[in-house]
């Protein structure tokens, strides 16, 4: 347990929560669901009663082991260890119980994903800046999410459902995907907002652009946001 505690992943204790899950993921005989964070296996099986196919990937070699000698019996179950943000895998639907320290990344993944829609379990600040509605409390990562994703808060999951318990609560979130967005325009969200306290006129000259626009990252909209980093990346 406390190697996946440094990893940031704590383990899903409660069926009824995992049951939840499913059910909001809409799953359906037509569908491939990738799910990232295998654990001990609580989704696994459920996914696999309601998906023509699922792709369960973990880290850590052992718990893969242990889901291969549990699951045998799943003829529509692949198990993979790994990296599983690094996976090839084509699907429609995505499940995880996100490890903590992943989050960001996991985000900016599934923006570059060709998929219909997914629930995931995050920890609770995690979602909050995703879903900040002030501009001081967003993040590189909540302007992307919301160009990409439809975000629906589902349930507050607490700390006690897990083994070992996390420090803070966790939520459960669907995302579904209504725009694209680039690796080269997401790289460019993150370096504007490394300069969030500089003006616009001035963020783009560090790109060799100009500009007559005096306003900060903080005043601007999401959609501004993304405009402007589509701007930078004109040639």
């Amino acid at each position: 347990m406390i190697k996946r505690k440094l990893l940031g992943q704590h383990f899903l204790n409660s069926n009824s929560i995992a049951k939840s899950i499913v059910s909001e993921a809409k799953i359906t005989k037509k569908d491939i669901v990738f799910e990232i964070g295998t654990g001990l296996g609580i989704l696994t099986p459920l996914l696999c009663e309601k998906a023509n196919h699922v792709i369960s990937v973990d880290a850590d070699e052992k718990l893969i082991k242990n889901a291969k000698s549990k699951f045998s019996h799943l003829d529509n179950l692949t198990l993979k260890s790994g990296d599983g943000f690094k996976k090839k895998d084509s699907f429609s639907i995505f499940v995880s119980n996100l490890p903590y320290s992943r989050s960001k990344d996991a985000i900016e993944w599934l923006a570059q994903s060709s998929f219909s829609h997914g629930v995931i379990m995050v920890q609770k600040e995690f979602a909050e800046k995703l879903l900040a509605k002030s501009s001081k409390n967003r993040r590189a990562v909540s302007i992307v999410a919301n160009h990409v994703f439809d975000i629906k808060n589902i349930l507050k999951v607490g700390k006690n459902n897990f083994s070992p318990p996390p420090k803070v609560d966790s939520v459960i979130l669907k995302i579904t995907k209504k725009n694209d967005i680039t690796k080269e325009q997401i790289q460019t969200i993150n370096k504007i907002f490394s300069y969030r306290r500089k003006t616009v006129k001035n963020i783009l000259k560090q790109f060799n652009k100009e500009t007559t626009l005096n306003k900060r990252v903080d005043d601007l909209s999401g959609d501004e946001i993304i405009g402007l980093a589509k701007q930078i990346l004109e040639k």
